[in-house]
């Protein structure tokens, strides 16, 4: 690790760099980037942190350098800041030595300049407020501008007696020797005293003005060192603040979770804990989320304009970049308004389906008296009432990762599989749009409950769900359209309850096939945090990495969605990703937010950037062409807020609805009174139906130990988890996946046909 060598820094130089600083007796030693600069030595996490946010500043003028060994040395201002530093080798080490005494020799003369200056006036302390510096700098500018109306007026005295005196001198030479030659010399003197005065004054006034100007050029010096110092302090007490925070929260967390017995030491001791440094930036908890982390691996600069040129080039540039079909480029053709795509077609319903659901009901609740006893508990093993909930299931939240299938249907008509991966990835992030307000959880599905969403004729597509597992919580989920693609998903939900957030942790694989080019595309979900569980508002986050692969070319999105950051300066709920080939080349660089909108822009170059990333890595720079929208985030209805924050699609997924399954989640009963707005009823009926679903699968166990042990029949089987009861899913079939060689359950078929000849005799009564 190892830093290039730098030339010895000349006197007054900014001299910069990686050095290891001490941290905590758990971390050690943490690679941190150092900047010596105007007397002051400050450090960063790493470069891209100098813009916003500094992690510490010792001011050299008062500071002790002390040097250990080889490559460790001390610097300290006295006690309340200590630096235990670590070069990578004795040179590096002598050079850092070096420019410290160099910059503190600097600053203390400096610092002894300015106290030596002969104005025994001080800057007005800040208790003093600003307009005592107002009124200073007003009086001050008063005084300079009437200095500067003093010669302006010498000026023009100068001027007119000089001329005065020319024309004196010069009426002097044309008179003869006589009476006349006394007065004219008489006048000659004269002028020629006006004009010494007048000299003097204006020399007198420059004088005063220039012991003016220098006078308050040192009382301004100070009042600047001042203000800077100031603002050393106001960072200082910033980054204690936040610190200080950070062990409140520890604290509050340690108390709630932990018994007396077990807790923190260093947090119920009366004082700090004596340690090597100061207290460090580096001891925090994961789910603090800093601004100096690098949320970008890539830089986008727009590409030269000789790539904007229409007609045969573009064409010879997609062909260059391996398109499968270079006259069908997504930066010039595909975005554009396409009279065929779904978007301009006007789909007529065959059916009016409803636009409101009743108003939520405003119940209070004691949600610390039900949450306090879960804390690390898994979430399906809560007892939670509904009015934790939303009226919907967690198969009719799953069906809604269809809400803009529109996207599957124009990457179904795309030549280019590049171009198409492009709306496969768009896909992936608008399914996530529909979660920023819905802070309410859904219902737990029962074992074997299922859902259909039939949209045949109003949009060319229809799906399953079914809920084929209960401990883990796990759902199948089938779509397939008319328009040539095929979806097909089996998530596994799991979640943790930590007192202060949920985390929720999608397990399983997402496949996405079109039938036309048989692309095969695979992904997986990131992690859903609900923030705020026990106090403030509850707002939901996303975070994590998506690789979406064609298993059949070999090209790969990946995705990054960005944590939520106090301090960082991008937008929310940011989403960045790039399209490459098989071979590694970047082909696509997408960008947007997944509550909003994706962009995505061609890639014309790329080259690697400078070391500004993370640790020091170098961040590639694309050169693009301009970005064309993918995707965007269709407007919730008027009222959504009264309505759980339904989407349009949403709002009809739990709509009554004819010739459905008798296990379909619609004739859910507790499930229809919570969407009345009878939430005691619900509550009733939710515990009937989980106490029945445990009656089934205890009589389920039984049958087949008495199968496999006809011994043991009449032993009352343990209340154990529904995987251990041999149950077999009606229209899910478990298989090992060909592609990611995964066990799940594939749809094997047999379900539309029953609804067509409404045979559903087969299946089980759950509710």
């Amino acid at each position: 690790m190892s830093e290039p060598k730098a030339p010895t820094p000349a006197p007054g130089d900014t001299y910069k760099g990686w050095l290891f600083k001490w941290t905590n007796y758990i971390k050690g030693y943490q690679r941190r980037w150092f900047v010596l600069s105007n007397g002051l030595l400050s450090y960063y996490r790493t470069q891209a942190e100098m813009g916003h946010t500094c992690r510490g500043t010792i001011n050299l003028a008062t500071a002790n350098i002390a040097v250990e060994d080889s490559c460790n040395f001390v610097i300290s201002n006295g006690g309340t800041q200590t630096y235990h530093l670590k070069a990578s080798s004795e040179v590096e080490r002598q050079r850092w030595i070096t420019a410290l005494e160099l910059a503190k020799a600097k600053a203390f003369r400096m610092q002894a300049e300015s106290d030596d200056s002969g104005d025994d006036s001080t800057p007005p302390a800040a208790g003093q407020g600003a307009g005592s510096r107002n009124s200073e700098v007003q009086s001050t500018l008063r005084t300079l501008g009437s200095k500067v109306e003093d010669l302006s007026t010498c000026n023009d005295l100068i001027a007119k007696h000089g001329s005065a005196l020319q024309r004196s001198l010069s009426e002097l030479e044309g008179v003869r020797l006589g009476g006349e030659t006394s007065e004219k010399i008489r006048q000659v003197t004269e002028r020629a005293t006006l004009f010494r005065i007048t000299s003097n004054a204006m020399i007198n006034a420059c004088r005063d003005f220039l012991a003016l100007a220098q006078a308050h050029s040192k009382r301004w010096q100070k009042a600047l060192q001042a203000e800077r110092e100031q603002r050393v302090r106001l960072e200082e007490t910033l980054e204690q603040l936040a610190k200080q925070h950070n062990h409140l929260e520890r604290a509050f967390r340690g108390a709630t979770v932990l018994p007396p017995s077990q807790s923190n030491p260093a947090i119920d001791s009366k004082g700090p804990v004596p340690g090597k440094g100061d207290v460090s930036d580096e001891d925090e908890e994961n789910e603090f989320f800093d601004a100096c982390e690098d949320v970008q691996e890539f830089i986008t600069v727009p590409a030269d304009p000789k790539y904007h040129r229409s007609g045969s080039n573009v064409s010879g540039i997609s062909s260059e970049l391996g398109m499968d079909d270079g006259t069908t480029s997504l930066d010039e053709q595909s975005l554009a308004s396409n009279p065929d795509s779904p978007q301009s077609q006007e789909v007529v319903p065959v059916r009016k389906r409803r636009s409101r659901i009743p108003d939520k009901p405003n119940y209070s609740l004691n949600l610390w008296s039900i949450m306090k006893n879960c804390i690390g508990k898994e979430l399906s093993k809560i007892p939670m009432p509904v009015n934790f909930n939303e009226p919907l299931s967690m198969l009719q939240r799953l069906s809604e990762d269809l809400e803009y299938y529109e996207l599957l249907d124009r990457g179904a008509k795309c030549q280019s599989s590049l171009e198409q991966m492009c709306y496969v990835a768009a896909f992936t992030v608008s399914s996530y749009s529909t979660t920023v307000h819905r802070t309410g959880k859904p219902f737990n599905p029962l074992l074997g409950e299922t859902f259909e969403l039939d949209r045949v004729q109003e949009s060319g597509y229809r799906s399953l769900c079914e809920q084929v597992s209960h401990h883990p919580p796990a759902a199948a989920h089938h779509a397939i359209s008319e328009r040539g693609w095929t979806l097909r998903q089996e998530i596994a939900l799991a979640s943790k309850f930590r007192g202060k957030y949920l985390s929720i942790m999608p397990l399983g694989s997402i496949h996405c096939i079109f039938e036309k080019s048989n692309n095969h595309y695979t992904w997986k979900k990131v992690t859903t945090t609900v923030h705020n569980i026990i106090v403030g508002k509850l707002w939901i986050d996303q975070s994590g990495e998506i690789d979406v692969v064609n298993h059949r070319t070999g090209d790969r999105c990946h995705l990054k969605f960005a944590p939520y950051s106090y301090f960082s300066r991008d937008v929310a709920r940011k989403v960045t990703g790039v399209v490459t080939d098989k071979d590694g080349k970047a082909h696509y660089v997408l960008s947007g937010t997944w509550d909003e909108k994706m962009e995505c822009s061609r890639v014309m170059q790329s080259s690697r950037g400078g070391e500004n990333g993370a640790d020091g890595r170098q961040k590639t720079v694309y050169q693009t062409l301009k970005a064309k929208e993918l995707w965007r985030k269709t407007p919730l209805p008027e009222g959504a807020e009264n309505m759980y924050y339904f989407s349009t699609l949403a709002l009809t997924l739990n709509e009554p609805e004819e010739g459905v399954a008798p296990t379909d989640s619609r004739r859910r009963p507790d499930q229809r009174l919570m969407e009345q707005g009878r939430w005691e009823e619900a509550n009733a009926e939710k515990q009937r139906l989980e106490e029945k679903q445990r009656i089934t699968r205890r009589e389920r166990e039984r049958e087949a130990n008495r199968a496999a042990n006809p011994a043991e029949e009449g032993k009352e089987p343990a209340d154990g988890g529904g995987h251990h009861d041999n149950y077999k899913s009606m229209w899910f079939e478990q298989q090992v996946d060909p592609m990611t060689g995964e066990p799940t359950h594939i749809y094997r078929g047999g379900y539309w046909e029953a609804k067509e000849q409404g045979n559903w005799d087969s299946c089980p009564d759950i509710f």
